[in-house]
């Protein structure tokens, strides 16, 4: 089954230099573990001025945007965690066995000397 990997403007920018600059396709495909056909793609697109500083910044937004989804999702999936926490507080039986403190706790029981 193929991979689906998404890689930078920037290194698609370098493989098409470097393929202009004289490496082989074969060679660079190798090394940089990507297609042939790829890489005369981002050569002709690198050629037709698609790696420019505007295609740059829209990869960043595009990472950017990625990053706030995933921000998001975490966000929601915290918010239904606390809403479940919440509702198993309600649910919690209290105890039945005298007045608790939140700062001291539960009250002592008097000692049997203190008794008599």
């Amino acid at each position: 089954m193929a991979r689906h990997r998404s890689h930078s403007i920037e290194f698609k920018r370098q493989v098409a230099q470097e393929f202009i600059a004289g490496e082989t396709l074969h060679g660079l495909a190798k090394r940089h573990d990507v297609s042939r056909n790829l890489i005369r793609i981002w050569v002709r697109k690198y050629e037709e001025g698609a790696f420019d500083d505007d295609a740059q910044a829209a990869d960043l937004i595009q990472e950017y945007e990625a990053r706030i989804a995933a921000l998001e999702g975490l966000v929601g999936k915290q918010a239904l965690e606390l809403e479940f926490l919440k509702g198993a507080l309600k649910s919690a039986p209290r105890p039945r066995s005298g007045a608790t403190s939140v700062i001291t706790g539960p009250l002592a029981s008097p000692s049997p000397k203190d008794a008599g």
